[in-house]
């Protein structure tokens, strides 16, 4: 193989956040090394890309006290050294030209790999970052509106701005996204005071009935005509918890009548083709509630999706993830 052919390769960057704090069931800093263990960057590597695995980010130094920490976020001190360590890594691994792949861990380490990613696309790029939100859960809580304190709840309402959390960054830039550019797709678990903030800011949602009714190919298909209309790209936030328990037995916070394996793999396969992925996060993976690596497995099947695999040989373009003229 030629050295011009393996420096055209489309680069994938794996960075595991073995984060467990901010949910309510410890496990998931296991996540990283299951995913790895399935064969996340086998599966990568035979689809033609260039594969570096980062290893896992290191547990950061504890900062300096600066003041009490906010009410009902529960290890808000140790979290916030997590999220500004994994801003700044984000920033640049999506600044170097690879697809970063955050391997976690809970979902509120999303706080940091999304931040640095829209640092990266809105601030540098001028291009807006739009987020889809994979998850049973809407995780658009606050300190103020919470009923558990779980940070892992508070992850995209920080994402858009939302008070509550306005010192977890520090110094670091916060760069926020508006309500219209995240989709909440697959929810089915909501808090009450969560679905008024929820409604009031007009967010997409995309619940189980309407995918029940319309089918996620067609819902899918919005959220990216969408993201093409504004020049935008796309990160999606993939919590195992998407999936129907049945399916991903692997998690803390299993909810009923999720995805199906099929429609999961149509939603991957959609997004591929869209040619907008530009990160992912994949979250909530708990090795310790799994049966034999199977949510595991699925998870890296379904990123297998989302970067190209396929059955068949149909027309879809060999760049779909990296386009030549971005």
């Amino acid at each position: 193989m030629s050295q011009t052919h393996v420096a055209k390769k489309p680069r994938i960057a794996l960075l595991g956040i073995p984060l467990e704090i901010g949910a309510s069931q410890r496990g998931t800093l296991m996540g990283p090394d299951a995913l790895r263990t399935a064969g996340i960057g086998r599966v990568l590597e035979q689809l033609d890309f260039c594969v570096e695995d980062h290893g896992n980010l290191p547990t950061p130094a504890a900062s300096a006290v600066e003041g009490p920490p906010p009410a009902n976020a529960k290890y808000y001190d140790e979290i916030k050294t997590w999220i500004r360590a994994l801003s700044e890594r984000a920033f640049a691994l999506a600044r170097s030209g690879a697809v970063p792949l955050f391997m976690g861990g809970d979902h509120s380490l999303s706080m940091g790999s999304v931040n640095g990613v829209a640092r990266y696309w809105q601030q540098e790029m001028n291009r807006p970052l739009f987020v889809l939100w994979l998850d049973a859960h809407a995780d658009y809580n606050m300190p103020d509106t919470t009923e558990t304190g779980n940070m892992h709840g508070m992850s995209s309402a920080f994402l858009c701005g939302e008070p509550g959390l306005d010192r977890l960054l520090g110094d670091h830039a916060r760069i926020s996204i508006n309500p219209d550019q995240l989709d909440l797709f697959g929810i089915r678990s909501i808090d009450p005071l969560e679905r008024n903030v929820v409604r009031d800011r007009g967010i997409s949602v995309a619940d189980m009935r309407a995918i029940d009714e319309f089918g996620v190919g067609v819902l899918i298909r919005r959220v990216i005509d969408r993201v093409r209309e504004r020049n935008g790209v796309l990160h999606v936030s993939f919590d195992v918890d998407f999936l129907d328990p049945a399916v991903a037995p692997g998690v803390g916070t299993t909810v009923p009548g999720g995805a199906t394996y099929r429609e999961a793999h149509l939603v991957m396969e959609l997004l591929h083709d869209s040619r907008l992925v530009r990160s992912v996060d994949i979250v909530e993976l708990n090795p310790f509630l799994d049966e034999r690596g199977r949510t595991a497995r699925v998870a890296v099947e379904l990123i297998g999706s989302l970067f190209g695999l396929q059955i068949t040989d149909r027309p879809t373009p060999s760049n779909a993830v990296f386009p030549d003229n971005t």
